[in-house]
């Protein structure tokens, strides 16, 4: 993934701003299952929002984590919540026949 520009996480933080989180990190921590969550909701957001229940000491920690284990990026982290982003591959085109 090419590094992020200034300009880019911006606008994601501003996006992030009016969002609520998509998941909460309960009492489980980052669980297999939490962690594929996650993974999941990043496939169909490019931009997830996670609010810490429990473990709000280790936030600090546990956001960076996060984001290596789903391959995505801490865009940032605000009290209880962590932001993470990951770019949406790029859908290939079906292949049109040429017509004669």
């Amino acid at each position: 993934m090419s590094p992020l520009t200034n300009a880019k996480i911006r606008e994601l933080k501003a996006r992030a701003q009016l969002m609520k989180p998509t998941l909460k990190v309960g009492h489980d921590g980052l669980s297999e299952q939490f962690i594929a969550a996650l993974d999941e909701a990043l496939k169909h957001h490019d931009l997830v929002k996670v609010k810490f229940s429990d473990f709000k000491e280790e936030k600090k920690t546990l956001s960076p984590q996060l984001a290596e284990k789903t391959g995505s990026e801490l865009i940032m982290r605000v009290g209880n919540v962590a932001v993470l982003y990951r770019a949406k591959p790029v859908a290939e085109s079906p292949a049109h026949p040429v017509e004669d």
